[in-house]
């Protein structure tokens, strides 16, 4: 017996017997009120949540947000939030992407147990544009809440070749002494707004 051998044996003898895996289906997470437990978790991941009754409240919020953060360069994938500053149609190269102070872009729903939005990527023109942008804004209505990872999953479709992301709060890392930096690879903040 080699020693590769001797240890695999004894490691075999020593592991425990596993566990049986759980029967029956796991029971759906329900909220009695969705869209508080989205503020909380969006800022739980270091967003912020902003309920907003229309498209003419929607746009003025997006209008005060991009003041209060200085953001000159302003883009928008969301027609009902304003044109913002930068004409993304008129733009065919990632490149020329350099510089967005913030991005407003669709939702297709949100997830209340996590604060994630899904991005479909057939939403976006430069896909780019959620990691180069300096401030997200990400714009959901309000009848577009999920409670849980599991319906999430539920509602995706790929009707052929495409991608999608969930984004839940800015971009966030952290290293082994648990000293967590926002902003380090990507948005420095992300605000949702929840429409209707």
């Amino acid at each position: 017996m080699t020693s590769r051998e001797g240890i695999l044996a004894a490691l075999r003898a020593a592991a425990a017997p596993a566990a049986p895996l759980p029967t029956g289906s796991l029971e759906p997470v329900r909220y009695p009120d969705p869209a508080a437990r989205l503020a909380e978790a969006v800022a739980a991941v270091g967003g912020a949540l902003l309920r907003v009754d229309g498209p003419a409240a929607l746009a003025a919020g997006v209008s005060a947000l991009a003041q209060r953060l200085g953001a000159r360069r302003v883009a928008s994938e969301v027609p009902e939030a304003g044109p913002g500053t930068v004409a993304l149609g008129a733009l065919d190269d990632p490149h020329q992407l350099e510089g967005i102070e913030l991005a407003v872009l669709p939702g297709a729903f949100a997830v209340a147990e996590t604060g994630a939005v899904w991005l479909p990527g057939a939403a976006l023109r430069l896909r780019a544009l959620f990691v180069i942008a300096e401030h997200l804004a990400l714009v959901v209505r309000a009848d577009a809440l999920v409670n849980d990872m599991h319906a999430a999953y539920a509602r995706l479709r790929f009707e052929g070749p495409g991608f999608g992301v969930f984004i839940a709060g800015p971009s966030k890392t952290a290293d082994i002494e648990q000293a967590l930096v926002i902003g380090a690879h990507g948005a420095r903040s992300c605000t949702v707004f929840l429409l209707g």
